[in-house]
């Protein structure tokens, strides 16, 4: 079996970094990322890596060609720099703790998970993003105070498929313009998909003996996120209008709490119908 030396590895690594630079489409050209279908072989032994097509190049994450490989991949926060070292096998990062530090598991059961001050919520890139400020949880620019409990049935929810809750994943960026966290809030995606069947008890065009003539579904395809609406504070009538207007439809539904350089912003809400 051929080894793969470090200068090899090297090779690669940077190949992963150029590749975005030369493949890049000119100036207001639309991207649209599918994931990609061929595999990925390492010394002649398949791997799982996720991988994505954009623009007729195939991109992956480089932590994971790193573990893949045997090379180390580091963020450095105060220097906002990613490090690749090639004398080092892949290690996962470990966060720097502190006396109110706590990695927090994300609840999967679609009951609300309230960031602290301290929480260390697990990144998809491997790396472990620290909750600093939490000020503007119940109250900022765009809220006055506390959301009000999930709605209750007005109509009968029974009749609605069962519903699917979709995984509470977290997407992290960094960049030149700060250090951004997305984290799925699944217990609003429930807030919104109750919000729909409520609005779609009031609606006779939009049942059939007995059942509703529309789809929800509670995470939105990639390729549909151009068309895809955004609001923020809650406002349930973004939701009812369109359901008013449109009862015959299928509905996409999603929410994410929003971090910038480790404060709390605001949650977002993401809506579209087609």
């Amino acid at each position: 079996m051929k080894k793969t030396s470090r200068k090899e590895i090297a090779l690669v690594a940077s190949g992963i970094i150029l590749g975005a630079s030369i493949a890049a489409p000119a100036a207001g050209a639309a991207l649209i990322a599918q994931q990609s279908s061929q595999k990925i072989v390492v010394d002649g032994k398949p791997v799982q890596i996720e991988a994505y097509s954009i623009n007729g190049s195939n991109y992956c994450k480089l932590r994971d060609v790193g573990k893949a490989v045997g090379f180390n991949v580091s963020y450095d926060p105060m220097t906002n720099t990613v490090q690749i070292s090639t004398n080092e096998p892949y290690a996962e990062d470990a966060p720097t703790l502190t006396s109110n530090s706590r990695i927090v598991s994300l609840p999967t059961d679609g009951s609300q998970y309230v960031p602290q001050v301290g929480d260390l919520i697990p990144c998809d890139d491997g790396t472990t993003y620290e909750v600093k400020n939490v000020a503007r949880w119940d109250t900022n620019v765009f809220q006055d105070g506390p959301l009000p409990p999930l709605p209750t049935p007005t109509c009968d929810w029974s009749t609605f498929p069962t519903l699917e809750l979709p995984e509470p994943i977290v997407k992290h960026y960094c960049d030149e313009h700060g250090d951004d966290l997305f984290v799925r809030n699944v217990y609003e995606v429930r807030r919104m998909v109750y919000t729909l069947y409520n609005a779609l008890g009031d609606e006779p065009d939009a049942w059939r003996d007995g059942k509703p003539l529309c789809k929800i579904y509670t995470e939105i395809p990639l390729k549909y996120e151009p068309y895809t609406g955004v609001f923020w504070p809650w406002r349930s009538s973004e939701i009812t209008d369109v359901v008013h207007a449109c009862p015959n439809m299928r509905y996409y539904v999603d929410a994410y709490d929003v971090y910038h350089n480790h404060v709390y912003q605001y949650t977002r809400y993401c809506f579209m119908s087609i």
